[in-house]
């Protein structure tokens, strides 16, 4: 079994308006992504940081629109950015991993979704592309990334601490580095739609 964890509790200060929400070319920006994980997981939670978001988004998203089971639910600890959703999610998962994307990125492909499991190992408890060879976790990805479910209580013992930069977890977890190489993995798939002027 493959789950999803979809981010869609940020705040969205530098765009001015719920992200995953917004219509980019006709549809919400989060149907994009929800779209390329057809026939590549199981189920996909989408994890948001407040009911009246959850109602929002349960009006536009129709699960009977995709191969997966789809799942809201609302943020476990609250404003502690990223982190705290990959909890929530991990806590939630019904498999031994997740894949996990931010809502704003609407370039991922079924490849990379393909590729990031495919390089799933015995005990490797993340699967994190990046960059540069030289600095790979300072070019990584940890939003585009693949989570085992049992560094979830590692994770909670980071947000008591205030510890929330994701790529401080990363190096403190088994974890598998995987280039991002222009072949399998493309470097256009990591754009994130921040700010009105990158529409």
């Amino acid at each position: 079994m493959k789950s999803g964890i979809i981010l869609c509790g940020g705040q969205s200060r530098r765009m001015g308006q719920d992200k995953g929400s917004m219509i980019i070319q006709g549809q919400p920006m989060i149907k994009y992504i929800l779209s390329t994980l057809n026939n590549e997981i199981d189920e996909a939670l989408i994890v948001l940081n407040d009911s009246n978001r959850i109602e929002k988004y349960g009006e536009f998203i129709n699960p009977d629109d995709y191969s997966y089971e789809i799942r809201f639910i609302e943020d476990k600890i609250k404003n502690k950015g990223p982190i705290s959703g990959i909890l929530t999610g991990l806590e939630n998962i019904r498999s031994e991993y997740a894949i996990v994307f931010p809502c704003d990125s609407p370039y991922v492909s079924e490849n990379t979704v393909r590729t990031l499991f495919s390089e799933i190992e015995e005990n490797k408890q993340a699967i994190v592309p990046y960059h540069d060879e030289e600095n790979k976790l300072k070019t990584s990805e940890p939003l585009h990334s693949i989570y085992a479910r049992n560094v979830a209580p590692l994770i909670n013992e980071l947000i008591l601490k205030d510890s929330l930069h994701i790529k401080g977890l990363i190096e403190k977890i088994d974890t598998k580095f995987v280039l991002i190489d222009d072949k399998k993995i493309l470097k256009k798939e990591f754009r994130n739609l921040n700010r009105p002027e990158d529409l």
